[in-house]
Formats: structure tokens, sequence, C-alpha cells
């Protein structure tokens, strides 16, 4: 494969995409009266079943090959999808949207932790573990705002940032994938991985998957189509030429995104004491990415 400094224009205009799509997702999730569980698991099985005539029809025989080229990661993948979600999106219906949003960028942190575990030629440098400590008070900051409104509201930090490291491994996991699998085949391996996880919870825990009403179901679709579809798949498809560490700190795009669509739809206005914490993860986290080393681009891949 032909390698070069800058990505192809497809690449970037997933990246838009996928920034564009994610940013509706958390106010979604808020909007929608149902279990975020639930809400998790048909958002999964929805995009599953839309992706599943493609991985029947022409991306059959690379199906058939998974358990011998990468399967596994496939799997677990999806298996720290469930993870992310089953802490994530509880946390957005338990708190305010922005904070939630914010928790979670702390993603690329995770991720430089992983890279740096793992003696990856992307772990960060000196300059990028200082944006890793600068970052962990920004969150010690932003959830020490929380603990003196509610206990719902610190569980609800807590849980926003467990779904930060899960997405971390998720993006770990999906990096390994997509050296040798096309994007629709992981996808769709690692939706469905995620969405019989959900499934499995729901019915454990008696959480209800019907009986919504038309809006929800109608923010449900929304999610599908463009948090998921859009958001995580082109996000997926980007990870074959772009470090998964740069495709975590472009998802911090989301963080004023939601912000602004929570505060338009929702009238969630961010509090104005939480604002110096959240500013200062996301300057620790711009960090890490800046002293961070990268690796060339290549080429355009299958979808």
């Amino acid at each position: 494969m032909k390698m070069r400094s800058t990505p192809g224009l497809l690449t970037v205009a997933a990246l838009v995409v996928a920034v564009l799509a994610v940013s509706s997702s958390a106010p979604l999730i808020a909007f929608a009266a149902a279990p975020a569980v639930a809400v998790a698991f048909w958002r999964n099985g929805l995009a599953f079943a839309a992706l599943t005539p493609i991985s029947a029809g022409p991306r059959r025989a690379e199906v058939r090959t998974l358990p011998a080229n990468g399967g596994l990661s496939c799997v677990l993948a999806g298996v720290a999808l469930a993870a992310h979600f089953a802490t994530w999106m509880p946390s957005v219906q338990l708190g305010s949207v922005a904070t939630a949003t914010a928790l979670v960028a702390t993603q690329p942190v995770w991720q430089g932790v992983l890279a740096a575990a793992l003696r990856s030629p992307d772990r960060p440098t000196r300059t990028g573990w200082l944006g890793i400590a600068l970052a962990v008070v920004g969150v010690a900051w932003a959830t020490g705002v929380d603990a003196g409104v509610s206990g719902r509201a610190v569980l609800a930090d807590v849980l926003a940032v467990l779904g930060g490291m899960a997405a971390a491994v998720y993006t770990l996991f999906g990096e390994r994938a997509r050296v040798r699998i096309s994007t629709t085949t992981y996808t769709w391996a690692c939706y469905g991985t995620c969405a019989v996880l959900l499934l499995i919870g729901c019915l454990i825990a008696g959480v209800p998957l019907a009986g919504y009403d038309n809006q929800t179901w109608a923010a449900i679709l929304a999610l599908v189509v463009g948090a998921q579809l859009l958001g995580h798949s082109m996000f997926n498809y980007a990870l074959e030429k772009v470090p998964a560490t740069t495709v975590s700190v472009l998802i911090l795009l989301e963080v004023p995104g939601a912000a602004t669509l929570a505060w338009l739809w929702l009238g969630q206005q961010p509090r104005l004491s939480a604002l110096p914490g959240l500013a200062v993860l996301v300057a620790g986290v711009a960090i890490v990415i800046l002293g961070g080393k990268t690796r060339a681009l290549g080429d355009a891949d299958p979808l």
C-alpha cells in the first residue's frame, strides 16, 4: 500500500460527517423516553439489521473468513462498545448532556495510556503525558462541581468516565480489525456482538424493549441513522488510515456540538461553575494529541 503524509478527501469527509453525526447522540438519548440500555440495544440492533443485506450479499465471502481474519478483534470491539453504551448512555439521562459528553471525551487520555502500555508507535511523548495529567485534573474539577449537586450527578459523572475508558478499548480493537477487514464487515460484526450483549443485559434486568411513544421511536431511528451508521461507522472507516489516538481527539469536537444542541433542543444550559473544569479537560486532551506521535496515512480502503 502506498503511504502518504495527508489523508485522502474521502477520509476527511468521513471524519467531518462523523463528528457532525455523533454530536446529535447525547441530546437524542436525553430526549428519548426509554431506558438508556434499551435505546443502546435498538441503536446497535437496528444498525446491524441495516448492514446485514450487504454482509450477506457483496461481503459474504469476507464474512466467511472472519474467524481466521480478525474476527476476534471484531468481537472484542463489540464487547467494549457494549460496555461503552451501558455506562455512557445512562450517564446522559442521569446528568447533563454537556458534562456527560465532556467526561466521555476523556477517551483520548485512556487511548494514550493503552498505547503506552502496549508500546505502540503512537504512544504519547512527554508533552503528551503532561496533557494526560492536565486532562485528569479537568475531570476531577468537573466531577467535583457535580459532587455538590447530588449523588445522582456524581454517578452520572463516574459512568461517563467509564464510558470513555470503554470507548478507548473499542477504538483500539477497531484499529486492529480495520487493518484487514472492510468497514462494512467490521461494523456489522461489532454492532451485532454489541447488540446481543445489550439484549442479554436488558432481559436479565427486565428492561422494557417496547411500548415507547412515537417521539421516542423517532429519536431511536435518528440515533441509528445519524450517530451509529454515519457517526461510528465513519470513524471506523477512518481507523484504517488514521491512528486511534487521532480519531479519539477528533471526537472531542462532539462536546461543543452536543452542548449546543442540548441547549437548543432541551434547554440544558451548562452550569457556569462547571465550565472551567471542562475547559481544562479539553485543553489537556488536545495536548495529549499535539504532543503525541502520528503515523503515515494510507490510500483509500474499501467500504
